[in-house]
């Protein structure tokens, strides 16, 4: 049989003022794929593989068109060349937003679908922030989706898709997709699977699986900084029964509605300066503050100095700060070179409403990993270390610290800009906190933008009723 495999996967804050470009995406194509670890475990016995290409950027703002139709176009014709095909599996994100378009995951995949046929077999896999949309979910025979936020089971869930198109097409029954939508929008912040009441929601996943007619059963969160009609909670089912799909998507939907109310804050959250006061009386170390609002892989610009600001106005002593995106800054520090002290304008490169932090800094390291937008340089400011990224990107494992030359366990004060922390930072934390920060993914949700989203929805109404409505694919008739 022969299967093709690729994708698009990002996430998009459409109150982001940053597009991003064909430069942010990591692409690998052809047949380079089939060395990359990120699809490893699909070669199949009786399987002919057939790359197309996946790009991947940390998430941001909306992509330009320019780069979608770019990245669209390679992969189409990728498709086309690889004809005939059995089946097709998508590895997609779910949340990323173009400009000019509602649905781009739902472009996407139509626009496969039309290459490939309806004879073909087509699988995705997808985050559990991603959006679904009716458009979507027409063109699938197949969909699972992460069970763990942090998302600890990204390989898991693309082995879940591919395993089961591979059956499918190795003689199986035919599965199909339904669908129920729930009017709910909360940030992964709040609906972390680590703590109740999503720890429970998540965990009784498996055993819809284990049901005559259901092969996998999914609940999607949602991403809800993208003000889009398509962005909603939903339960997404892929079976091979219909009654039993629907009754699985219709208690999967109702459970998650009947707990709204009852998500919160994992951590210890609060405004900042509050944050801030809880962290210069503690005792242990290392504290860990995330700066929630400029979180860069739930799509924030990654550019705000306010914590550093912060700092430098209560004279804190052996904090640790990673890190804050300032290509001209990294520039600089690269030009004065190792030792050297300088004055630096920090922050606000990227979007002009942040308050930039100017400070005499000494260059306590330099990193030039290849190209001038991988640099990053360490600079420290009275008792505060810097880290400086010439582009995007989050400070999220050990490796990342240990590369610089740096030990987050050791510092009193570790500032990091995520929501909940990565399996990596959480252990260490002692304690975590959570700053309500300023940002384009900030945690206000009832007040943000809302100019078109499907309304009601909650928490942005409150006074309504819902029961679910379970919707099919279009291919499961």
């Amino acid at each position: 049989m022969r299967i093709a495999f690729g994708g698009i996967h990002t996430e998009c804050s459409t109150y982001s003022p940053v597009l991003m470009a064909v430069e942010d995406f990591r692409l690998i194509a052809g047949e380079d794929m089939l060395s990359f670890d990120y699809f490893d475990f699909l070669p199949t016995e009786g399987v002919t593989l057939l790359p197309l290409l996946h790009a991947r950027a940390v998430p941001g703002g909306p992509v330009s068109r320019v780069a979608y139709e770019h990245f669209k176009a390679d992969f189409l014709a990728r498709l086309s060349a690889s004809l005939p095909l059995d089946g097709l599996y998508l590895a997609m994100h779910g949340a990323m937003n173009v400009e000019g378009m509602d649905d781009a995951e739902g472009d996407w995949i139509a626009a496969a679908r039309a290459v490939v046929g309806p004879a073909c077999l087509v699988a995705a896999s997808y985050d559990l922030h991603g959006n679904v949309s009716q458009r979507i979910v027409d063109q699938l025979d197949i969909f699972a989706a992460y069970r763990t936020a942090p998302h600890i089971d990204v390989r898991e869930t693309m082995l879940r898709a591919w395993s089961m198109l591979v059956d499918a097409l190795k003689g199986g029954p035919r599965p199909g997709v339904a669908w129920a939508k729930v009017p709910v929008l909360l940030p992964g912040e709040r609906t972390s699977t680590e703590d109740e009441p999503a720890k429970g929601l998540y965990e009784a996943l498996p055993a819809y699986d284990r049901q005559p007619g259901v092969r996998d059963a999914n609940l999607m969160v949602g991403y809800v900084w993208a003000d889009e009609p398509r962005a909603t909670a939903c339960a997404v089912v892929t079976g091979t029964d219909r009654q039993a799909a629907a009754d699985a998507a219709r208690e999967i939907a109702a459970g998650y509605w009947a707990a709204r109310d009852a998500f919160a804050f994992g951590p210890v959250t609060g405004p900042l300066e509050a944050m801030l006061d809880a962290a210069e009386k503690a005792e242990t170390r290392p504290v860990i503050l995330a700066d929630s609002a400029d979180n860069p892989t739930g799509g924030g610009v990654g550019d705000r100095a306010d914590v550093l600001n912060a700092l430098l106005s209560r004279g804190f002593d052996d904090a640790l700060l990673a890190g804050i995106c300032d290509r001209p800054a990294v520039e600089a520090c690269f030009a004065a070179g190792e030792g050297a002290s300088l004055s630096l304008r920090i922050g606000g490169s990227l979007d002009p409403s942040s308050r930039p932090a100017v400070i005499k800094a000494r260059v306590l390291g330099l990193d030039d990993p290849g190209g001038a937008a991988e640099r990053q340089a360490v600079v420290r400011a009275g008792g505060i270390t810097i880290v400086l990224s010439a582009r995007r990107r989050p400070y999220h494992t050990l490796s990342d610290f240990a590369r610089l030359g740096l030990d987050p366990k050791q510092v009193r004060l570790l500032v990091v800009k995520s929501g909940y922390l990565s399996p990596d930072l959480a252990p260490i934390a002692n304690p975590n906190l959570m700053a309500l920060t300023e940002g384009v993914v900030n945690q206000d949700i009832p007040a943000l933008a809302s100019h078109r989203r499907s309304r009601p929805a909650y928490p942005f109404d409150r006074d309504f009723t819902f029961e679910p409505e379970v919707r099919f694919s279009a291919r499961w008739s």
